[in-house]
């Protein structure tokens, strides 16, 4: 065992480095590639300002915030990745920075989607009398059985309330988690029993679930008539920083948690990870940032709410064709 423990480098199980000694040891290939990536999130914020300043001059309010809101996910966390890159020890405060921003970004893509529609009260007006399926991702879309429910104010204010709990939440323990790692209780990296992260990321990943569903329920709801304005490929948008900045981080983590991401000194394990991410994620970022760009830089006019026949209207016409059809042939 003792020859075992002199074959692993004392910096393989130090903390991260800090920032002085990242900019120390980086040789050529490194001052390239980190220049590039400080680059990418340069331009991926300069682009999220100049389409603030146009959407604050051509949109009105509330809309234009909502819309601030929503585009500012890839950006913002392309920025916080860069810091995190260049000093490493920062990495739980960046990310825990842009959780919470994309937490609020979930709950205003919903907002989002109900004012493309005119806001409540046109979107009730149009939804009246029609149902919705609730058996979408991520909670039961394996339940095809699930009735339809009636669109009302009450059933609005739920779905609201589903993906507002999230935003508040997640800030909430990120707050909580900082107070406890300043005592020396919390540790990103810390899964065993006793540990505070095994404990809190599983109830903040029900949370988020359940913030998801709400969000998925509008949109099959109204993904047809807001097909002019490419709530579509917005929504795609939406959920690949989902997928990228929950999924991907996550999987990273746990393969570095258990030693898959070799140590690199000065980087432990954990450390290289999580370095690994913050570059993916910066690249990733840049380019959902341009995507969005394009699709949110655009005239914004008020959209038409045509009505459409809802699935229990068509199915009793198309239970009636038969007997009309008899009658006229008769």
């Amino acid at each position: 065992m003792d020859d075992l423990n002199e074959t692993i480098d004392p910096r393989c199980l130090a903390e991260p480095p800090l920032a002085m000694d990242v900019i120390g040891q980086l040789d050529v290939f490194g001052i390239a590639l980190y220049s590039i990536m400080t680059f990418m999130a340069s331009v991926s914020l300069l682009l999220y300002l100049e389409e603030c300043v146009y959407i604050f001059k051509h949109v009105s309010y509330p809309k234009k915030t909502t819309i601030i809101w929503v585009n500012g996910a890839a950006p913002i966390i392309a920025t916080m990745s860069c810091l995190g890159m260049w000093i490493p020890r920062s990495t739980m405060f960046t990310d825990m920075t842009s959780n919470s921003y994309f937490a609020v970004v979930i709950y205003k893509f919903l907002i989002l989607m109900l004012e493309e529609c005119g806001g409540d009260e046109a979107f009730l007006k149009y939804s009246e009398n029609k149902t919705i399926r609730i058996s979408t991702g991520p909670c039961c879309c394996c339940c095809p059985c699930l009735p339809r429910v009636p669109i009302t104010r009450r059933m609005l204010f739920l779905l609201k309330l589903g993906s507002l709990q999230y935003a508040i939440m997640k800030t909430v323990f990120s707050i909580f988690c900082i107070v406890l790692w300043t005592n020396g209780i919390f540790s990103p990296s810390d899964v065993t029993i006793t540990g505070a992260a095994i404990w809190i990321n599983p109830f903040v990943g029900v949370l988020t679930i359940i913030s998801l569903w709400p969000v998925g329920i509008m949109f099959m709801h109204i993904r047809n008539t807001l097909r002019s304005i490419k709530i579509i490929p917005k929504y795609a948008m939406y959920q690949l920083v989902l997928v990228l900045s929950q999924l991907q981080s996550a999987i990273i983590n746990i393969l570095s948690l258990n030693g898959i991401i070799a140590c690199s000194p000065p980087y432990s394990s954990v450390a290289r990870g999580a370095m690994l991410t913050e570059q993916l994620m910066i690249v990733e970022m840049f380019i959902i940032t341009l995507v969005t760009w394009t699709l949110y830089r655009r005239s914004y006019e008020p959209v038409k709410l045509k009505p459409y026949e809802s699935e229990n209207n068509l199915d009793a016409k198309l239970s009636l064709k038969p007997t009309l059809d008899v009658e006229h042939a008769a």
